[in-house]
């Protein structure tokens, strides 16, 4: 078996979607990123990937002006690390995850980010634990100038 910790954080962009997860989550702004800045699929990445020792999302898939990853979505890496990790003879266990953020409110869209996640990742929405939660006010998130994303995974041996 092979742990695996990622944890990733974007600052708030006006005129942008906000993706968390793989859903569109409304709000009044979105994060800043080269890609979509899904700050949830980038922590669960960068755990993945750290797991099965293949570096991190940045060797991968390099935030380089006019690249290909450029605005890209995210599902799109998650599927790509998910392939990686499977070549390397590990499967996916389980993941624990936490979105760090005052507002929106995240609460009410963490079921359709568990089944986003399952589906992209090919495995049982049982597998997949997502947690919101806030920073009371302490810190850039407490101000409301971003979210973090913070993932733990287990991946066994094939």
């Amino acid at each position: 078996m092979r742990i695996g910790f990622g944890y990733d954080v974007h600052a708030f962009s006006p005129n942008r979607e906000l993706w968390l997860g793989g859903i569109r989550v409304p709000s009044e702004q979105g994060l800043l990123g080269h890609s979509d800045a899904d700050v949830l699929i980038h922590a669960l990445c960068d755990a993945l990937l750290g797991a099965a020792a293949l570096r991190d999302i940045g060797y991968h898939f390099p935030p380089v002006k006019g690249n290909e990853y450029e605005n890209i979505d995210s599902k799109i890496l998650l599927r790509k690390v998910m392939l990686m990790i499977r070549e390397a003879g590990y499967e996916f266990g389980n993941c624990d995850c936490t979105i760090c953020a005052e507002a929106p409110k995240l609460n009410p869209h963490v079921p359709a980010m568990i089944s986003c996640l399952a589906e992209v990742m090919n495995v049982s929405e049982g597998q997949i634990s997502i947690k919101a939660t806030t920073t009371e006010k302490l810190g850039f998130v407490g101000r409301e100038e971003g979210i973090a994303a913070q993932a733990v995974v287990l991946l066994t041996e094939k």
